[in-house]
């Protein structure tokens, strides 16, 4: 399906480094689907280079994560060239392993990722003060994929303060997408999003650029708190990130979350952690990657504090997953006692 069909206000699950992987978003995949998802972030000159197999497991997703963007960043426009065609022309997907007729559903660059070693490299968010270096970079990716994948960009509202030349630049790429996070590089996360300079985006994109969908990104909470932005600001679709640590049921209409017994949300951590030990059975990723996500489902009931120590000082998923199953246990025995005639008289 073309990101074009999609019905409007589509949703999207962010790009998050060493979170959104392909583990990560089959679990989200399970509990409420967004409408596109989007790999973590993988450079465009590592993978052109002899470092290309470890990279690998960036692109690494399987059908049910669909439809899914590729972002790509680096430097070198003729690596960005290659890479797209690579991921236009299926050669990626085969590498892969995936079945015929599987691939990516189009290519996202990334010009607002803020970290610091990475702006200091003048990649990514640096990208705002070197235009003449965007616009190579977004013309190579264009020939790249030759039509065959649509082509999106994410940033940022500029470097140190609101820049609009830079929004206004970007909407003159015929981009076929352009997600704005609404903070500047400066920013970081360390205030509110503005999204009245997202909904400034739109407005300018109607003049410039009408057939360019408009994304708005930056402390969306759920569905319905996306809906409302989007109705507010007119946009096409919302972007949500740091929500799904809040709730995995975040693109549900309804979410079932607060009301989760705690054995119920050990179960799904359960599940996490299986398709982890699964998915990365040659230590392609180190368990450690599974701490930061031990307070999305440990959390909101008693003892969840000692028992995130214990599941984050495990040295194996099989330590892990014994210990969630014994907690579930322990959990339900108290739940069914809680919740039976005799303790509710």
């Amino acid at each position: 399906m073309s990101i074009r069909d999609l019905a409007r206000p589509f949703f999207v699950l962010a790009p998050l480094d060493d979170v959104t992987d392909t583990v990560f978003r089959r679990v989200i995949a399970g509990c409420a689907p967004p409408d596109i998802y989007f790999t973590e972030f993988v450079n465009a000159d590592g993978l052109q280079s002899p470092g290309r197999p470890k990279l690998l497991k960036r692109l690494r997703f399987t059908p049910a994560e669909r439809p899914l963007i590729a972002q790509i960043w680096g430097k070198q426009p003729e690596n960005f060239y290659k890479t797209a065609r690579q991921l236009a022309d299926g050669t990626f997907a085969r590498e892969l392993g995936l079945p015929e007729g599987v691939n990516f559903a189009g290519v996202d660059l990334n010009m607002g990722c803020p970290d610091k070693t990475v702006v200091k490299n003048g990649a990514c968010s640096a990208l705002i003060n070197d235009r003449q270096l965007a616009e190579e970079i977004i013309d190579a990716t264009r020939r790249g994929l030759d039509g065959r994948l649509p082509l999106s960009i994410k940033t940022r509202t500029g470097f140190n303060e609101v820049d609009m030349t830079w929004l206004e630049f970007l909407l003159k790429q015929r981009l076929d997408m352009l997600t704005i996070h609404g903070r500047t590089r400066k920013q970081m996360s360390k205030v509110p999003a503005d999204w009245e300079v997202i909904g400034a985006v739109r407005k300018l994109r109607d003049g410039l650029a009408p057939d360019t969908l408009i994304v708005g990104n930056g402390d969306v909470r759920d569905r319905r708190h996306g809906l409302e932005l989007a109705e507010k600001y007119g946009l096409d679709g919302v972007m949500i990130g740091r929500g799904v640590f809040e709730d995995p049921f975040a693109f549900a209409e309804r979410s079932p979350w607060p009301g989760m017994s705690a054995s119920e949300r050990l179960d799904l951590y359960k599940k996490h952690v299986t398709l982890f030990a699964e998915t990365w059975q040659n230590r392609e990723r180190p368990i450690a990657t599974l701490n930061k996500f031990c307070k999305v489902y440990i959390n909101g009931f008693p003892r969840a504090k000692e028992l995130r120590e214990r599941l984050m000082r495990a040295g194996s998923t099989a330590e892990i997953i014994n210990l969630l199953e014994s907690e579930s246990a322990s959990y339900q025995v108290r739940e069914k006692v809680y919740s039976s005639p005799a303790a509710s008289a």
